[in-house]
């Protein structure tokens, strides 16, 4: 792996990140719990006008409002043709074949296009691949594309190599593959991220990547791993290097941003994910945002958040660890242990 830092030329850097470098808007700038268009349009300009075009939301970002800025700040602003936007079909909106076809024409609706060129089934994995089985979801996206409402179907997946193995060769009509994929994961164990991309090039499918900075956690490393990387090369960032490690392999199609500062506590990457099924109605990555905001930087504004976010949902002391949250998150966080620290702190 060493070698994907060291052995790229000025040019070659260039060549590697040339039109791969998508825009992730799972994450954007907010303001008094807002989208920021101001910034967001300004974020769209300059990615556009380094010549990027690849655009990545779902129907749950950031409460349904991920859609709508990309309505307001990309669609009503640039010609359709100028970009690429990728939209999910994700669990927890969708009990029955009879539910996506409504589902979709909303998230038509709130984005403001009249088709997406990527449709992907949202976060598969073994349990998550069940319910899409049932509901004929699959099928659902080919009669979608069969319209011309959706150019490719594809899947983002958080699971095992040999899941993603038993997916792809159930689905052959799959066309793009989303997986984590970074040096830090590229031999963990819990994640697989090597076996999970060796499986895509095996099937021949094409590679999105998401969390090449691992939520930030490589923006920020400890000091030892910060001083090999700034003495290769001190006007380059560690989030370069992370970007450019996951962009330099064979099939790499696109590497979306998204990048979160981590600087220690809780390293949840706001994904989400979790709180979709929550029996409790916990925000869990909100309370675990005022840990660390109190944990960190001593913030004592940290407690009034946690006010905030625990008035009308629960507080982490309502947790019954019933590990709903913890099968489903991608970096397999033990969520409950930390809301029980969470609730200690706060409570």
């Amino acid at each position: 792996m060493y070698d994907k830092f060291i052995n790229t030329t000025i040019i070659e850097r260039r060549l590697i990140m040339e039109n791969k470098f998508g825009f992730g808007c799972m994450r954007l700038p907010m303001k008094n719990d807002e989208v920021d268009y101001d910034e967001f349009n300004q974020m769209i300009d300059l990615y556009m006008q380094e010549g990027f075009n690849y655009f990545d939301t779902a129907h749950g970002y950031l409460g349904g409002k991920s859609e709508t800025a990309l309505r307001d700040c990309l669609v009503s602003r640039y010609p359709r043709e100028s970009y690429v936007l990728t939209n999910k079909l994700t669990k927890s909106f969708f009990n029955s074949k009879e539910d996506i076809l409504p589902l979709f024409n909303e998230q038509l609706q709130k984005t403001g296009v009249s088709y997406f060129d990527y449709y992907l089934m949202h976060a598969q994995d073994r349990e998550n691949y069940k319910h899409f089985q049932k509901c004929q979801a699959y099928q659902a996206a080919q009669e979608l594309k069969a319209t011309g409402k959706v150019k490719h179907i594809g899947i983002s997946f958080h699971d095992t190599a040999n899941i993603l193995e038993m997916i792809l060769s159930e689905h052959p009509e799959i066309e793009i593959v989303q997986i984590q994929f970074n040096y830090a994961d590229f031999n963990n164990p819990s994640v697989e991220s090597k076996k999970v991309y060796e499986v895509c090039r095996k099937f021949n499918k094409p590679i999105l990547v998401m969390e090449p900075i691992k939520g930030g956690g490589l923006a920020n490393l400890p000091e030892a791993a910060n001083r090999i990387l700034t003495d290769l090369n001190k006007n380059a960032s560690n989030a370069s290097y992370a970007l450019r490690f996951a962009a330099s392999f064979e099939g790499v199609y696109k590497v979306l941003s998204g990048i979160l500062d981590s600087l220690g506590g809780i390293p949840c990457t706001a994904c989400r994910y979790c709180t979709d099924g929550c029996p409790m109605k916990i925000s869990i990555p909100d309370l675990f945002g005022c840990y660390n905001d109190k944990k960190i930087f001593n913030d004592w504004n940290s407690d009034y958040y946690y006010g905030v976010h625990t008035k009308t949902n629960g507080k982490a002391s309502t947790c019954i660890g019933c590990q709903q949250c913890e099968h489903i998150c991608p970096q397999h966080l033990p969520i409950i242990k930390y809301l029980k620290e969470v609730a200690e702190t706060f409570e």
